[in-house]
């Protein structure tokens, strides 16, 4: 099998890389651009471990082909902060929204493009949006909370 050259940008920066066609973007990420952040939970779309976005559009990172990054926006959840901690973030460590930390990264992207989309999502919007996301041991009641105060804090900046 020979390598494909993709371009993405990722993360705001122009990227190239070489991958085989059966790639997957998950590894991708983390093996070849050192983007580890983004978690290997299941391998297969189940967890939400690995969710990142492509071109604002939720996915998780272990069902899309590296090749399908061509020419695409990717932001992992490095790409979420900036010098400091992004509100999703820093909600998420105020309400314990963590523990192991395999799903947090996975629940920061989806929270993002949850709010990207909704910015003042109501309980049942937030439980529905992050239905794909799963974690063995916080509860979703901190992570509920921490959207919610996430949302409040990206309407009303400090």
């Amino acid at each position: 099998m020979s390598k494909m050259h993709v371009t993405s940008r990722i993360n705001g920066e122009s990227r190239e890389f070489l991958c085989d066609p059966n790639q997957t973007l998950l590894d991708v990420l983390r093996d070849e651009l050192g983007l580890t952040g983004t978690k290997e939970g299941c391998s297969t779309g189940d967890c939400g471990a690995c969710s990142v976005l492509v071109d604002g559009r939720l996915v998780c990172s272990c069902l899309v082909l590296a090749a399908e990054a061509q020419d695409k926006l990717v932001e992992t959840i490095e790409g979420i902060a900036g010098d400091e901690l992004h509100p999703i973030q820093q909600q998420f460590l105020e309400h314990a929204a963590l523990q192991c930390g395999i799903c947090t990264p996975g629940f920061i992207v989806a929270t993002k493009a949850l709010l990207d989309k909704n910015p003042d999502p109501d309980e049942k919007t937030i439980r529905y949006w992050l239905a794909g996301n799963l974690c063995r041991c916080t509860g979703y009641d901190k992570i509920i909370r921490a959207v919610q105060d996430a949302a409040k804090d990206l309407a009303h900046p400090a």
